[in-house]
């Protein structure tokens, strides 16, 4: 049996873990209100220009835009949303094992990747994968800014037909116990036929059609992508306080464990002691 000493130090390295794991918790669940209100706040804003581009994609013809423009896939290219930190349970791993099953499919489609995240990146360096672009540290402070400027390298590769498709696999926030990896098309824009046999009307535009797609697609890709950056934050909160509760919870159970480990080891070497004194006296007595 170890060592009281031994015991008591294991207790102590337990409680300041514990103190550590708790901490984490309440730091990710005072993060994750901010970053599931903007999650949240951006959703209506995002579909509703997805209604918008799929309207006027319907209505206009394939070839008034190259970002509409639909082609033979050869080259594709997945953008992986990963976190710059771990102690989040299955955020990371979720997500890099989704990736890496699409990235190693046997077809004809070469792939390359745009990494966002740390924890991605190291691991997808490791492996005979193509990597098109990396972004680190994106996360300590989300603007529009940085999804626009990742859309804007993405709308350059498409429309140098570098790749063919863009697909963006990021994790979704449902709630605070609960995320999905989604992988999703960003480019070519989808669009939806009408329902029946209907046929849609075509706009006015002004000043011009060209000038409004132009101007409308660019938005939609970055409205898209700024949207999963921000339910990939909040869904790295939500699965870090999780993480950091569960590891609380065992933390405790770990030491009342320990603590009655302790006991009967204390309780033993008294008994020990009692039993040689009580010999001793005999002796000595006899």
């Amino acid at each position: 049996m170890a060592s009281l000493r031994h015991i008591r130090r294991r207790i102590a390295s337990v409680k300041n873990t514990q103190q550590i794991t708790r901490a984490m918790k309440m730091v990710a669940a005072a993060r994750l209100r901010r970053a599931q209100e903007n999650a949240l706040s951006s959703r209506p804003y995002s579909d509703k220009m997805m209604d918008v581009i799929n309207s006027l994609a319907m209505r206009a013809d394939p070839g008034a835009h190259p970002l509409l423009a639909q082609r033979q896939v050869s080259k594709e290219l997945l953008v992986v949303i990963t976190a710059d930190r771990g102690l989040c349970g299955g955020f990371n791993t979720n997500i890099i094992r989704d990736a890496h099953i699409i990235a190693q499919r046997q077809d004809d489609v070469q792939r390359t990747m745009l990494i966002i995240g740390r924890k991605g990146r190291d691991f997808f360096r490791r492996r005979d994968v193509d990597i098109f672009m990396e972004k680190i540290n994106i996360f300590r402070q989300l603007t529009y800014e940085d999804a626009k400027e990742l859309a804007d390298s993405i709308i350059e590769a498409y429309l140098e037909e570098q790749v063919d498709r863009v697909s963006l696999i990021y994790n979704r926030f449902i709630s605070a116990v609960s995320q999905e990896v989604v992988a999703t098309t960003l480019l070519p824009v989808h669009t939806e036929p009408p329902e029946g046999d209907a046929q849609p009307v075509d706009y006015i535009y002004e000043p011009s059609v060209d000038e409004v797609l132009d101007l409308l697609l660019k938005r939609h890709i970055e409205v898209q992508m700024y949207r999963a950056l921000l339910e990939s934050l909040a869904s790295e909160h939500a699965a870090r306080m999780t993480a950091m509760d569960s590891a609380t919870k065992n933390a405790e159970e770990m030491i009342e464990k320990l603590t009655l480990t302790y006991n009967k080891a204390r309780q033993a070497s008294i008994t020990r002691e009692l039993i040689e004194v009580v010999s001793g006296a005999d002796a000595l007595r006899g």
